[in-house]
């Protein structure tokens, strides 16, 4: 996204106080409210970000738009969880707190948290939907919590009459082992603020166009250091791939030459009476002297006796 101006709707009603997301649903908000701070001040560092309350007696403005995000953090610090959530009247507070930005060049956005179920009827909501389309504000909105059927006919209905030009969404974030800024990442509402999102749908598409033109998707002009980090990181796999290929190479050689056989090696080297076996000394044979041999051992004693 560009140069944007954004109200945050927090969600403090009694049902925020529910711990079936991490660490409970109004402690969720707070990681994802960080969140989208870094993302809109990192998109363009003039962009504004607002925080505001929808429970208790009457929606709170807790921070004017501002791109301090100390500001934000003491907001919600200060925010106590209360009342029944009043989710028309905290939009067009919002709206209004839109209409006084100081940069009118901004773009007007509001991201929506909601956890509890909606008293308005669907007929209010789709009246201030085509109220906001028509002021030019876009409207995202996080269901989580209380997703029940009615709920999110009502919001289905809101986000089909809000859509405009530069896109409202509805996110809906079932409980689950992950966080919910971490499940906040992967839908459209950030997909073209630098976030990289993992789910796929039609907000991510242009963002992801963007990010096949450059290589490793970092744009060198924008983030040097991580373009050059992810760099060396490639060369340093590659390398590692090819020495890896290479010590295979050999080993695989050694493997092959030592596999080639040197002869008969079921054929003892030397006989029982330690001579060189072979076919020269015939098996069996090579124990046995020639008969000659023997004759002249014979005759030895009478050469003696007759001497």
């Amino acid at each position: 996204m560009g140069l944007e101006a954004t109200m945050i709707v927090v969600d403090n009603s009694e049902r925020s106080r529910n711990g079936d997301y991490l660490p409970s649903r109004f402690g969720a908000q707070e990681d994802a409210v960080n969140l989208i701070f870094s993302a809109k001040t990192g998109a363009n560092p003039e962009s504004s970000v607002g925080l505001l309350s929808m429970g208790g007696d009457s929606p709170e403005v807790l921070t004017t738009l501002t791109t301090d995000m100390g500001k934000v953090l003491e907001g919600m610090h200060r925010t106590k969880i209360q009342g029944v959530p009043r989710l028309i009247t905290a939009i067009n507070v919002a709206a209004l707190a839109l209409k006084h930005r100081q940069n009118k060049s901004q773009r007007q956005r509001i991201i929506v948290f909601n956890c509890s179920i909606i008293e308005e009827d669907e007929k209010s909501l789709v009246k201030l939907a085509k109220r906001m389309k028509k002021y030019g504000i876009s409207v995202d909105v996080i269901a989580f919590g209380e997703i029940s059927e009615a709920n999110m006919k009502k919001l289905e209905a809101f986000n089909e009459n809000v859509k405009g030009g530069d896109g409202s969404h509805l996110a809906i974030i079932p409980p689950g082992p992950n966080l919910l800024s971490d499940s906040v990442v992967t839908t459209p509402i950030l997909a073209g603020d630098g976030v990289v999102t993992g789910a796929g749908g039609a907000g991510d598409v242009g963002a992801e166009g963007e990010r096949e033109n450059f290589e490793f998707g970092v744009d060198p002009s924008m983030d040097p250091e991580l373009a050059m980090a992810l760099r060396m990181s490639y060369e340093e796999e590659k390398a590692r791939q090819e020495r890896e290929k290479k010590e295979m190479e050999e080993k695989e050689g050694k493997e092959s030459m030592e596999a080639i056989p040197e002869g008969d090696e079921k054929q003892p080297l030397l006989n029982t009476e330690g001579e060189p076996s072979g076919s020269s000394s015939g098996k069996g044979e090579g124990s046995k002297k020639p008969e000659g041999k023997e004759e002249k051992k014979d005759e030895d004693p009478d050469k003696m006796d007759t001497a």
